[in-house]
């Protein structure tokens, strides 16, 4: 019997930079230790089947002859896609697999579980590839081929901070402006709690109002005025160009340029290897009202689990994820049971967060 293989992959929180890594500014990211698991072994029939438990489903399809792609049965075809893209990478395949599938990431709910899902789907076809030697513990590697199979085979909005996030785990300071750089920030938050809300939340739609409406007003300022630029603009030069803007192209620029500089703002913090809790907490919470108030994207239930949340000890807060429902997350290094509590009693599903790795082949059954 062929080996068991054991594939994970975090899930994540967005701790600074929300809605920007599709403009090209700068994100700061934390994976969770909450993870989905793959566990499986190869077959030698050329087919793989996937057992999906937790929705109480399953795939399953044939490898077409080495070299060749498979077709997509379906939007967001997660399986084939990554399929895809590795054979674009020039990976060979000559058998096939039997897997199941299981998370403890919410599902839609903007802790990133289809990222998840496709890097540690990546890792795990890895093994099975007969010429993936080098590629099978390169995180940056396995995050740029999720990205490709999650948002570029799709023509989805998003951008690449999720697939990225996963892949490499820890906390993740990760820059776009000029192709991808990625950098570990070494030092330990303390407990985050994780929120869910428990309310559906539509990310395409706000992904295509927020983005489109940021791109819409950078091309019409830049009409105007060639040298505009979304790296180096500040959010008090933004009046002049208001007879240029509608008000919601005005909203969602100007939270663009805010949570751009608290971001930037929070780097020195989190590199600087002395934690400094309330301040963390201060700016997360600021990083919330440029969200609510410009972005737009929180909700009146993301905002009373804030409030129980920080009522109850925690140092601050914001929403994660694409936004529009989901969850939210406190940082409560001190009592995180109290704030767990808090939450669910506005009516959440309360998680007590830990800092977690990347993607991983896992020991054991």
């Amino acid at each position: 019997m062929e080996p068991l293989i054991n594939v994970s992959a975090p899930g994540r929180i967005c701790l600074f930079g929300e809605h920007q890594d599709y403009l090209h500014l700068p994100v700061i990211t934390q994976a969770i230790n909450l993870r989905l698991k793959i566990s499986g072994r190869l077959t030698p029939e050329r087919r793989c089947r996937i057992d999906l438990p937790d929705i109480g489903g399953r795939e399953e399809f044939d490898l077409p002859p080495v070299g060749q792609k498979t077709v997509y049965v379906r939007d967001r075809d997660y399986f084939r896609t990554v399929y895809n893209v590795l054979i674009d990478e020039g990976l060979h395949f000559e058998r096939g697999c039997s897997v199941r599938i299981t998370s403890q990431i919410p599902i839609n709910s903007g802790t990133s579980s289809s990222s998840a899902l496709c890097v540690a789907w990546t890792r795990f076809l890895l093994s099975m590839a007969s010429n993936a030697q080098k590629m099978l513990n390169d995180a940056a590697f396995i995050g740029r081929v999720a990205y490709r199979a999650e948002v570029e085979e799709f023509g989805e909005p998003g951008g690449m901070m999720d697939q990225y996030a996963c892949a490499v785990g820890g906390v993740l300071y990760q820059d776009f402006k000029d192709g991808v750089r990625l950098q570990s920030l070494t030092f330990a938050t303390g407990s985050m709690v994780l929120g869910d809300s428990l309310e559906p939340k539509d990310t395409r739609a706000i992904l295509h109002r927020v983005k489109d409406g940021v791109l819409n007003a950078v091309q019409k300022i830049q009409k105007k005025n060639p040298a505009f630029s979304i790296y180096d603009a500040v959010p008090g030069q933004l009046p002049d160009y208001r007879a240029l803007l509608s008000a919601d192209e005005m909203e969602v620029l100007t939270g663009a340029l805010l949570n751009r500089d608290i971001t930037r703002r929070a780097l020195p913090l989190l590199q600087s290897g002395q934690m400094e809790h309330r301040e963390l907490g201060r700016m997360l919470w600021e990083h919330q009202q440029a969200l609510a108030n410009y972005s737009r994207i929180s909700t009146p239930k993301i905002d009373a689990m804030l409030k129980a949340a920080m009522d109850a000890g925690a140092y601050g807060g914001k929403i994660n994820g694409s936004g529009g429902g989901g969850c939210m997350f406190a940082y409560a290094p001190e009592n995180p049971e109290r704030v767990a509590a808090a939450i669910e009693k506005a009516g959440g599903k309360a998680y007590i967060l830990k800092m977690d790795g990347g993607v991983r082949r896992d020991k054991g059954v």
